[in-house]
């Protein structure tokens, strides 16, 4: 049988079979995040992949799966630092052991994604093992490290990605992407109350003693508004996916406002996140939402 000489080989194999380890990932953990996915363009999608896979690998060392494991608090730390080690090291020198890592490094020296937004991603992961119950300084902290740098990673991928040299993405795309980020983190919050509380033994929101749930949705659909008012700027080839992770996210402000009591966990029906996902497809701007 011949070879097949067309086939990648070398570093080309092993960054194709990276970017494929990061997207097993995704399918894996998010159905509603591997249908935006499909909704980017082929420049950036595979990178916003490889984004997003190491957020969810580093989330499940501090999310349970590493304690069900037979790991300590101490050695949990330990596995997450050796993990952001790795991953700034493997930006540095374009090479890691670990498929995930590799990925994400690959997306960030395109990209110009750097320590300044890798750090405080896994400082925010850390705290998780460290806090319990928030105050407002150290959960807007926490959101600005686990979501805002991700909204800011992937604005970096939708302008960089096959750039040969990345630039600096706008001030107002950044605020977009920023409140976005947390817009989406504020919601899991609110939806997934209870299970941080029995589950995790955290309390991100302090509700009543820093303020009441009706407060908290007015501040995401705040945060999705401004978002949405620069959302027309992206990359056409961004820009579908974007809209429809927006429309979800405030899908699930509209229908966290009506479970007035925050019995149960809200949810947007699949029906509902398809119709979705169409709208954003044929063109159509971003949902207005109560601000």
């Amino acid at each position: 049988m011949k070879r097949d000489r067309t086939a990648p080989t070398g570093i080309a194999l092993y960054d194709r079979t990276a970017t494929d380890a990061s997207a097993a990932v995704i399918s894996a953990y998010s159905t509603s995040f591997a249908l935006a996915c499909r909704l980017l363009g082929p420049r950036p999608r595979p990178h916003v992949r490889n984004v997003y896979a190491l957020v969810r690998v580093a989330d499940e060392v501090v999310d349970g799966p590493a304690a069900a494991a037979g790991l300590d608090l101490a050695t949990q730390r330990r596995v997450l630092d050796d993990l952001e080690a790795e991953t700034l090291a493997s930006i540095e020198r374009g090479f890691s052991v670990n498929l995930v890592v590799h990925a994400f490094a690959a997306t960030a020296r395109e990209t110009g994604i750097d320590a300044s937004l890798v750090r405080p991603f896994f400082a925010s992961m850390r705290t998780d093992l460290e806090t319990a119950h928030h105050d407002a300084a150290s959960h807007d902290a926490y959101v600005y490290g686990s979501a805002e740098v991700v909204g800011l990673m992937c604005l970096r991928v939708f302008v960089n990605a096959g750039r040969p040299h990345p630039i600096d993405p706008d001030p107002d795309l950044r605020d977009g992407a920023r409140r976005l980020g947390a817009a989406f983190q504020e919601l899991n919050f609110l939806r997934d109350l209870d299970h941080d509380a029995g589950a995790l033994g955290r309390d991100y929101l302090d509700l009543g003693s820093r303020g009441t749930r009706a407060e908290v949705l007015d501040r995401i659909d705040a945060d999705l508004a401004a978002a949405a008012s620069v959302i027309p700027r992206l990359p056409a080839d961004s820009r579908r996916a974007v809209t429809a992770a927006h429309d979800l996210f405030a899908a699930l402000s509209a229908r966290l406002r009506r479970n007035a009591d925050g019995s149960g966990r809200v949810r947007v029906p699949d029906s509902v996140k398809a119709t979705l996902a169409a709208r954003a497809w044929l063109g159509f701007a971003p949902r207005t939402v109560r601000a």
